[in-house]
């Protein structure tokens, strides 16, 4: 069985880090889960290959056996949400079954190469999975949805379904301090299958949470299912569901609610679907082509960024010569690659006699380790604040990326003073190409102590692939324009 204690602590604790330690945690937490249904790998996650038929057999057998099974399903929305919230991508992770969930899994596995027995979505599942329940004897709980929704919801099932036993239902709306009274009476009603419906990802985190203190043998997260059970909400025609366009049968009647997820949501789902199929097709060309293919988007990117930004550096160039007497670029010896040298270029932001001055202002650093930086240097000039604030100061390294000498993406790079004082294991992150931006800009830049650094950038350096150098470039303006960090 799942290992559901630790399932508990994570979500109750909210571990800051924990999205990242999700997939990598798995397997040593969920080692011996029973799994008596096929699956296949979609989308990070382990979903179920059966007809529905077989899926409601297993269900039935599970309930009966009393064993402890929880259920939940997969469509795109799903998808992008357990994307951004760690803890329902945790709980799906850990379901017993995962159930794909419409035409856009569907496609997802098609792209990633397989192809699934059916589409197990909750409302097509319902009905023969309730006439199930009612040959076999097991009885229903329905917990969820609006003040009545639930208690109409079973009372059609009901009456769908002759001998169906509803053990009981409830809204979903009850305060937190009466979740204890709630699974009480859930445990109360001897119900050997449970249905929430809290709506994602409310419903499975609370389900992974709760799951070791509810008697019912099966669980299943079952979205808005009790609207359309119980009438509230009419279905697609069957010709629109048989097609994939339920959504937007859905969407047209309710567009205020539903268009962030349909059509802001199923965008972003297919540019990752399609996002995952080149990173696995350029995964699968090589180390060397992959760096290749960054070599090339490195001198893309810098091309496209000099002309793009050309006003602004035609601005900024204008800006520095007017502000203060010296040079508009500041030439520094920088360590990039494997400890080489080399000339990198900066848009001046101080005054020009700022390195005779250094060495007396060292010991007012605000970072800790090697590397200087000081938010309030007397040597920075009054446009060298403004450039320096949004990293315009250093867009002409765009010349040193064409140059050959830097990335887009990469560490930063070291002073030649600094790496003479790094200690072995510092010296990992010179294992690759210095960067205009990387994991450390858009994880604090600044504010990121020099240690913390250096672990960043050799995770980077271990993990770099081309769609994470994609990702880290996305990130990057969000990063600049937030000004979070910089000084």
């Amino acid at each position: 069985m799942l290992d559901t204690a630790f399932v508990m602590h994570a979500l109750e604790r909210r571990v800051p880090d924990a999205h990242q330690a999700v997939d990598h945690a798995l397997p040593a937490i969920a080692p011996t889960r029973s799994r008596a249904l096929p699956s296949q790998p979609v989308l990070g996650f382990d979903l179920t290959d059966a007809s529905q038929d077989v899926a409601v057999k297993w269900i039935i057998d599970r309930a009966a056996r009393r064993i402890q099974t929880r259920i939940g399903f997969l469509n795109a929305h799903c998808a992008n949400v357990s994307r951004a919230d760690w803890r329902y991508r945790l709980a799906l992770k850990t379901c017993d079954g995962l159930f794909p969930d419409g035409a856009g899994v569907e496609l997802a596995a098609r792209l990633e190469g397989r192809k699934l027995s059916a589409n197990l979505n909750g409302t097509d599942l319902f009905h023969p999975l309730c006439a199930a329940m009612a040959k076999a004897g097991l009885s229903l709980y329905l917990l969820g949805g609006r003040p009545g929704i639930a208690k109409r919801a079973a009372e059609r099932a009901r009456k769908a379904h002759p001998g169906l036993r509803i053990a009981g239902s409830q809204s979903g709306y009850f305060a937190p301090n009466a979740e204890a009274s709630v699974i009480d009476a859930i445990n109360a009603s001897k119900a050997d299958i449970v249905m929430v419906a809290f709506g994602v990802p409310d419903q499975d985190v609370w389900l992974a949470r709760v799951a070791p203190r509810l008697t019912a043998p099966v669980t299943l997260g079952v979205g808005g299912l009790f609207d359309f059970i119980s009438g509230r909400i009419p279905r697609a025609p069957k010709w629109m569901r048989q097609n994939g366009l339920e959504w937007v049968y859905r969407l047209a009647r309710e567009p205020g609610r539903l268009w962030r997820r349909y059509v802001i949501g199923n965008a972003g789902f297919m540019a990752h679907i399609a996002a995952r199929r080149v990173g696995r097709d350029i995964a699968a060309l090589g180390p060397r082509t992959s760096l290749g293919l960054k070599r090339t988007v490195d001198m893309a990117g810098a091309t496209c960024g000099l002309l793009a930004l050309s006003p602004v550096l035609l601005a900024t160039a204008m800006a520095v010569k007017a502000g203060s007497k010296g040079p508009i670029l500041f030439r520094q010896r920088r360590i990039g690659e494997k400890g080489e040298a080399f000339e990198m270029l900066k848009f001046r932001s101080m005054v020009v006699d700022a390195e005779a001055q250094r060495a007396a202002l060292l010991s007012q650093s605000d970072r800790d380790g090697v590397t200087f930086k000081m938010k309030a240097d007397p040597r920075i000039t009054a446009v060298g604040r403004l450039i320096r604030r949004y990293s315009i100061d250093e867009l002409p390294q765009l010349i040193n990326v064409l140059k050959g000498d830097m990335s887009l993406v990469g560490p930063r790079p070291a002073l030649p003073e600094e790496v003479e004082q790094y200690a072995p294991h510092h010296r990992d992150r010179l294992m690759g190409k210095p960067g205009l931006t990387g994991l450390w800009q858009v994880s604090g830049r600044a504010r990121v102590g020099f240690e913390d650094m250096v672990v960043l950038d050799r995770r980077y350096l271990q993990t770099r692939s081309f769609w994470g150098d994609i990702a880290i470039i996305l990130k990057t303006p969000r990063a600049v324009f937030g000004a979070d960090g910089a000084y």
